[in-house]
């Protein structure tokens, strides 16, 4: 490896959207993904000039450190989540929807449909020590001998960990991400059924076994257990609709949430007796051609990276 500090920093520099990449994935944060991957810098800087020389490969080197961060800020998160109210999303990498695509390293992490919402959810009912084997191996083709140094156990653990990760995934069975043409069209469907007001045709948009997730932490109005069925869901959005009629999509756009296709909401103030419109952030996920879940983000602390 290079020695000097401009040389290392360019080096460093390459691969630092694939390190953002394991390291949101590995936590579903984007502020504890951006620290693994600063921590990762400070580590590799701090090295003398003999221990850098004895990196054969910088990529690998970096990922696995990384991958400790992960495991670390993982065990820490599942004590903060026992004292969160109501459902849990990921925290969203958010983007600017149009023609160019941004070169920023969280953008181009999540052009990876490993990182679309709808998987990423799956990824939080792992156990950490299941997420780590499973994202590093893969996602990352890390050996399991250095998963396994990552972990603390055997390989045979490691690979044992991976195994069981896979099998959640595979068992839950998160739609793939549907085409933009696609989305933009059932988007479009859904916001003429709720202009219309129409109860029937929105449920005609939403997928049978449709679910509905929110995730406020209490500091904000949204559903806070998980609701299920097209018909119950519909009639919660109206109902909603129905009560900000003249403020709902105030100022709404469309942003990129996890690469996919979603709205910005900004808050707004009550009238008639009803509370002000609190921010929120919805994205969808898209299953034979209907939407299959609505992943509505309004906590606060999440939506501190609204694109311009």
């Amino acid at each position: 490896m290079a020695v000097t500090g401009d040389l290392l920093a360019e080096e460093f520099t390459a691969h630092r959207a694939h390190l953002i990449s394991v390291a949101y994935r590995l936590t579903g944060s984007v502020s504890d993904a951006e620290d693994a991957v600063q921590e990762a810098w400070l580590r590799l800087a701090g090295l003398t000039d003999a221990q850098r020389a004895g990196i054969r490969d910088a990529r690998g080197w970096l990922t696995t450190v990384v991958g400790r961060l992960g495991l670390d800020r993982l065990r820490s998160a599942t004590v903060r989540r026992e004292r969160y109210v109501g459902q849990w999303l990921p925290e969203p990498i958010m983007a600017g929807f149009g023609p160019r695509p941004s070169e920023d390293p969280l953008d181009v992490a999540v052009r990876d449909d490993g990182v679309r919402m709808a998987a990423m959810v799956v990824l939080d009912r792992l156990t950490p020590e299941q997420r780590v084997a499973f994202v590093l191996h893969d996602a990352f083709s890390v050996p399991f001998a250095e998963i396994a140094e990552i972990l603390g156990c055997s390989p045979a653990a490691a690979r044992q960990h991976a195994s069981r990760g896979r099998k959640a995934l595979e068992e839950a069975d998160p739609p793939p991400r549907a085409p933009m043409t696609e989305q933009q069209e059932l988007l479009e469907r859904l916001m003429a059924a709720f202009n219309a007001g129409d109860v029937r045709a929105v449920a005609e948009v939403l997928h049978p076994d449709v679910v509905l997730i929110g995730d406020s932490d209490g500091k904000a109005r949204t559903s806070r257990q998980l609701m299920v069925g097209a018909d119950k869901i519909s009639r919660f959005l109206t109902g909603l609709l129905r009560k900000y009629a003249d403020t709902a999509f105030d100022g709404a756009r469309p942003v990129l949430v996890n690469g996919d296709l979603g709205l910005h909401l900004p808050a707004a103030p009550g009238d008639d007796g009803h509370p002000p419109l609190d921010v929120h952030v919805t994205t969808l996920a898209i299953r034979d051609g209907r939407i299959v879940a609505i992943y509505d983000l309004a906590n606060p602390d999440k939506l501190t990276r609204l694109p311009d």
